[in-house]
């Protein structure tokens, strides 16, 4: 159970850090509508949040430090529930969940999905590995 868990919660973040890293003015566009960060943070926050998901995800993928590569899922699914929460307070319909690849609008599904993900993150942080994985990289 665990391992499936970790590929499909690694499998979500690794293809949502790829769809944004091909096209990150888009998804930079997409950070500024929600008006959160100054504008000076934008395009950094852009580039770097992509990065940490593809390598939160692949980490959980392939079992390597996977307690550390669940809690940063965890911790960046909490962002994701504040900053929709806010955007869909403020009547903003904007997501860049997936990039621009993806087109789709903050809704409360969205909320639900991250509700899930941040769920299953911290199953996975208290979750004890079991003979079937490795445990590499001191978790």
């Amino acid at each position: 159970m665990r391992f499936i868990l970790r590929l499909l919660l690694g499998g979500v973040f690794v293809a949502a850090g790829v769809l944004k890293v091909l096209d990150p003015a888009a998804f930079a566009n997409d950070m500024a509508r929600y008006g959160l960060l100054p504008n000076a943070l934008v395009n950094l926050v852009a580039l770097a949040l992509p990065c940490v998901e593809l390598l939160a995800g692949g980490l959980l993928i392939i079992g390597v430090w996977r307690q550390a590569a669940a809690l940063v899922i965890a911790a960046l699914n909490v962002v994701f529930l504040a900053a929709v929460s806010v955007a869909l307070a403020r009547g903003l319909e904007v997501c860049g969940c997936f990039g621009a690849a993806v087109a789709r609008k903050a809704s409360g599904w969205t909320l639900v999905e991250d509700v899930v993900f941040l769920a299953a993150a911290i199953w996975l942080c208290r979750a004890k590995g079991d003979s079937n994985e490795t445990n590499r990289g001191g978790n």
